[in-house]
């Protein structure tokens, strides 16, 4: 196997894992909207074809492996991407150097990779991406004592790749429940599949478009969300309910038939509706028979598509003109902080301007900043020491990617909420060295609450719980709490349940699906029931998915 097959394959396999990333997303057990195994992985694998793109043909295929491994660490994108990246990474370790690789040589790369990826996660999880990279690099080593045909040994490889995804859903039952098996494994054999394809002398795939710039993604999310959206027209409103309503459910039912995303809540004497549709003129119709609209807040329509289409242009400007400019570190300590809301930037810093300064990283939940965005933004901070707070749990291994890359001392602090990285923010001590820092901002973001409401992106059954697409969800520390129908009782039950008897400060953070007077109910509500014990304190962070970030502390 030369150069020029391992780069045909390689691009291929990115390709490929572009066209099935939806279907590998919607493999994704957990119904909050996340990062997406299949487009972390998908952006991740593009880094590589990117980069080989431009090698000549005749490159050894040690050096198109290392080349592909490179650009694929600097593009991680989420805890998929990177795991992906240090397979890839182990497997052109294993390949430094050959010129021409033999079945042997494969098997030795593929395992060089696995145990790399193992190494990396503290606690690994049978029945994932790791299993079925293990299984497969196991068969590729025992059939490569036979037979040092590459193809063969990559044969060998797929099939027990194969059988150890099939095999997942009775490793991690929450798979087996869901009837799915498990995401990342999923990517990884579409992408090593692909390879065996063109290994086998099929013509590599080719794109039908570029994927477009990585910094439309952070900046909004999902660039394909125009092909996602399946009804134009976001609609809301809130009808008085008539003497002898009939049961809101009817509208609720309804309003699926026509649409999606549909939420309706009600109480005694209103019924606030949100659809999907592309005939919101029906929606409106519909509710006339529940009762009368209200004057304020006015029926809302608005068009998802050209309002999509303006952001990506305000996108491409904002990453046109805002590109990190290389400090050199002057000051002894600064930050990296990971942060999607203007509020929620603003916060980090405001905070960073007595620590150093803080650079954010535009990023977070459906918006996972790559390696190399982390990496540029601490070349960007003029200091020796630069602390990290990804705030996010899919997004620290790619932070710790960048640990090794920088040009200065980097600590990443693994911060998986925001309320945890603003803790740790405010807990750095100046008088104290990077080390003491370190241990004392650790111990302060480990006592940080943290309640999320977010929203089902789709139907599911998860903890005991049948979740519907649009359903209010509850997440105390990471794990689904409860479900709700009314956002502001789901906040004041979920803040209830973190708060202890040595709780100081609730601390409530609302996104850009909430306006302020919903906030402040929801405050008042909360200060009412905490009296004089308790100090509430209300923000706007703007921050998208996240309807409320909400945080006890005791100090």
């Amino acid at each position: 196997m030369n150069g020029k097959i391992l780069k045909d394959a390689l691009c291929s396999a990115a390709v490929t894992i572009e066209q099935n990333r939806k279907k590998i997303d919607e493999l994704n057990v957990y119904p909050v909207p996340d990062g997406d195994t299949g487009t972390n992985m998908s952006m991740t694998m593009t880094s590589a074809r990117r980069a080989l793109s431009v090698l000549p043909d005749d490159t050894l295929i040690g050096e198109v492996a290392e080349k592909a491994a490179s650009a694929m660490l600097r593009g991680a994108r989420g805890n998929s991407g990177v795991i992906l990246s240090l397979l890839f990474r182990g497997f052109a370790k294993g390949l430094a150097d050959v010129e021409e690789a033999q079945g042997k040589d494969i098997a030795n790369a593929v395992e060089i990779g696995v145990q790399a990826a193992y190494k990396s996660v503290m606690k690994p999880t049978e029945g994932t991406i790791l299993t079925v990279a293990r299984m497969g690099a196991q068969q590729g080593k025992a059939i490569a004592q036979e037979n040092n045909d590459p193809v063969a040994v990559w044969e060998e490889i797929c099939r027990a790749a194969s059988e150890a995804l099939d095999n997942t859903p009775e490793q991690l039952p929450i798979l087996k429940k869901a009837g799915v098996v498990d995401a990342g494994g999923k990517g990884l054999l579409t992408i090593w599949q692909a390879m065996l394809d063109v290994f086998h002398g099929q013509t590599p795939a080719e794109p039908v478009q570029e994927v477009r710039r990585a910094q439309e993604t952070i900046a909004i999310g999902r660039v394909d969300l125009d092909e996602e959206i399946k009804f134009t027209y976001c609609t809301e409103f809130i009808v008085e309910k008539k003497k002898d309503c009939p049961d809101p459910f009817k509208l609720r039912a309804y309003l699926e038939t026509i649409g999606d995303c549909v939420v309706v809540v009600d109480d005694d004497q209103i019924i606030k509706v949100h659809v999907h549709t592309d005939n919101p003129g029906n929606a409106l119709q519909k509710a006339l028979e529940f009762g009368q609209f209200v004057n304020e807040p006015k029926p809302k329509i608005e068009n998802m598509r050209i309002q999509h289409a303006g952001r990506v242009r305000e996108a491409h400007n904002a990453a046109q003109d805002e590109t990190y400019v290389r400090a050199e570190p002057e000051q002894p300590f600064g930050f990296v902080a990971v942060a999607a809301g203007d509020g929620i930037e603003n916060m980090f810093k405001d905070l960073g301007t007595d620590c150093g300064g803080c650079m954010v990283v535009r990023g977070g939940q459906t918006m996972n900043p790559s390696t190399e965005d982390i990496l540029r933004a601490i070349h960007a901070t003029p200091a020796k020491t630069v602390f990290v707070l990804p705030n996010n749990k899919n997004i620290i291994m790619a932070a710790e990617q960048a640990v090794s890359l920088a040009d200065r001392n980097v600590c990443v602090l693994p911060t998986r909420t925001i309320p945890q990285g603003l803790t740790a923010l405010m807990s750095f001590d100046s008088t104290l060295d990077a080390e003491g820092n370190r241990i004392a901002m650790t111990k302060a973001f480990e006592k940080v609450e943290t309640g999320q409401i977010t929203f089902a992106a789709r139907d599911s059954e998860l903890e005991g719980h049948k979740i519907r697409q649009g359903e209010i969800l509850a997440l105390e520390n990471g794990k689904l709490a409860f479900t709700d129908k009314d956002l502001n009782h789901a906040a004041y039950k979920l803040t209830k349940r973190l708060v202890h008897g040595e709780t100081k400060f609730i601390t409530v953070i609302y996104g850009e699906s909430v306006d302020e007077q919903t906030a402040e109910q929801l405050c008042d509500k909360l200060q009412e029931k905490f009296g004089e014990k308790i100090e509430v304190m209300a923000s706007s962070g703007g921050q998208p998915v996240y309807s409320y970030i909400i945080s006890t502390s005791v100090e």
